[in-house]
């Protein structure tokens, strides 16, 4: 059976992989999302990722977590687009996530992007979640 929302089970799985004090997690590989978790990484919210393969043919990401003082990095991380409903914005339109303190991922025509590196591009995109 195959899955309809790829990104948001990887969210799901480092949502409920932090809030049970995991160092590690595992997610199938994809490139989309591979670009989201180097936006992640780039924006210092998860420590590192690396693909692994299990099987001939069959890859899995491996999620180094981050913590800080013992808490985990991500307070709220939350899909916006979803394959029933996506969600567009242009770049004048695009609103910061709790006023600059989380961040937008976008996917926009030049790539997988946060919102700060979508305002410097000067390009717009689907909003596909929000980290805080």
């Amino acid at each position: 059976m195959s899955m309809s929302d790829t990104l948001g089970d990887m969210l799901t799985r480092i949502r409920n992989g932090q809030s049970t004090q995991k160092q590690k997690i595992d997610a199938p590989a994809s490139r989309f999302r591979k670009n989201v978790l180097e936006v992640l990484k780039r924006e210092g919210y998860i420590r590192n990722f690396s693909e692994i393969e299990t099987k001939p043919g069959i890859n899995i990401f491996q999620i180094e977590l981050k913590y800080y003082e013992g808490e985990p990095v991500i307070s709220e991380i939350k899909r916006i687009s979803k394959p029933g409903r996506r969600v567009y914005s242009s770049i004048k339109n695009l609103q910061k996530t709790y006023n600059g303190l989380g961040i937008s991922i976008l996917s926009t025509p030049r790539g997988v992007m946060s919102d700060n590196e979508a305002r410097e591009a000067n390009v717009g995109g689907e909003i596909l979640c929000t980290v805080y």
